[in-house]
């Protein structure tokens, strides 16, 4: 029972806190090399891929961003599809000259939209971008600079949800969730190699694309491992910065939770062969750390250190101590939860709810995947409603 209960409580810690010391200290041991800014005749061609579905109410937005990036326009491409969109979406686009379309009635998922297109591209650094996120000026710039190591083969920006002083839950979670997460993200890269990019904004060498699953639930993910695994460093660039808005409530993030958990347990079955340690040691154990004990362990870590700790309780003070500490917690996630519709100024308020939030979801995503039951088409959550054009 003992045993049960520091495995699960080392598996805890060590996923949410002891991870993130460790690769902090890693990544200070790491001598940093600072790259130069391309001057504007020195920058390579690139093309932008935006893959939308039914994006008519912020498509306007989007082109309009992609138009007034810092980036010479004879050597930025952009590239929409719009594959299965009804709602005009694609029209929209074709307003604009300056912008290629590539659209067909049938919606078959983002993955294989991108897939078809791919061919179309002819430069060297293909990005990819979501329809509702919008790019910093110097986004661009500040990513491609990383392409002049050879070395690299991806490179990933910084995701950051804009939120206002008072959100509910959901919105003060998934903020607060992100910053960690990007630092996390940072230091991995400082070390060795991001563990898979962010789908809202990554660029990679074009010829490194290989067309990915059309089942895939997370190819972004999927997309940048399979770079990092050919021996590729994935970079990460806090310089470029994708912003969107939270989801509009807990329902709606409770979408997109469970599909990223769907996608993340198809990962870690598909990708099984990054967790053989003799064959990329540094991947691996980034890997496991960072993403297959979140996708993984982590819930069962939770039932079992509760339910041992109580078993435990009047073995010694310490187990006393430590099922107080649990109880709060999962007090104050109760008390998260019922608050969870208002919008309170203290963010800090919903993190317990929203850790325990998260890994119901990853549950739900396990039975989702299992069951056969999530699909590529995905519902997509309905955000909260913001000027972003100021970001």
């Amino acid at each position: 029972m003992e045993t049960l209960f520091w495995t699960s409580a080392f598996i805890i810690a060590y996923t949410f806190v002891g991870y993130g010391i460790l690769i902090t200290l890693l990544a200070r041991l790491r001598k940093k090399t600072a790259l130069p800014t391309l001057a504007n005749e020195d920058l390579p061609e690139v093309t932008l891929v935006v893959a939308a579905y039914n994006e008519a109410d912020i498509i306007e937005a989007k082109v309009n961003n992609c138009l007034s990036l810092d980036y010479p326009a004879d050597k930025l491409k952009l590239l929409f599809v719009t594959d299965g969109s009804d709602d005009g979406t694609h029209e929209l686009i074709q307003r604009h000259p300056e912008v290629r379309v590539f659209h067909q009635p049938e919606r078959q998922g983002k993955i294989a939209a991108v897939n078809r297109i791919m061919p179309y591209v002819s430069t060297a650094i293909t990005i990819f971008t979501d329809a509702n996120v919008m790019i910093n000026s110097e986004g661009i710039k500040s990513m491609v600079k990383h392409f002049q190591s050879s070395m690299v083969g991806a490179v990933s920006g910084e995701k950051r949800v804009i939120s206002n002083q008072s959100d509910q839950a959901s919105a003060s979670g998934e903020g607060f969730y992100w910053k960690y997460e990007s630092f996390l993200k940072r230091k991995d890269a400082e070390w060795n190699t991001l563990v898979g990019a962010a789908g809202e904004l990554f660029a990679i060498r074009t010829h490194l694309y290989k067309p990915v699953a059309s089942d895939v639930l997370i190819e972004d993910f999927i997309m940048t491992m399979d770079i990092a695994a050919s021996g590729y460093k994935v970079a990460y660039e806090p310089g470029a910065i994708a912003s969107e808005t939270a989801s509009s409530n807990i329902a709606e993030e409770t979408k997109r939770k469970v599909r990223i958990a769907a996608g993340g347990l198809q990962a870690v079955i598909r990708l099984w062969s990054l967790l053989i340690p003799f064959q990329k040691a540094k991947l691996s154990f980034q890997y496991l750390s960072h993403r297959v004990l979140r996708w993984t362990a982590m819930p069962v870590a939770m039932l079992t250190a509760l339910m041992t700790n109580a078993a435990l309780i009047n073995h010694h003070l310490v187990y006393m101590a430590m099922f107080m500490a649990q109880v709060a917690f999962y007090l104050l996630a109760f008390f998260g939860y019922l608050f969870q519709n208002k919008t309170i100024r203290l963010k800090g308020f919903f993190a317990p709810y929203y850790f325990v939030f998260m890994h119901i979801c990853v549950v739900r995503g396990w039975f989702r995947y299992l069951s056969g039951k999530q699909q590529v088409t995905w519902e997509k959550a309905k955000r909260v409603t913001m000027e972003l054009n100021q970001y």
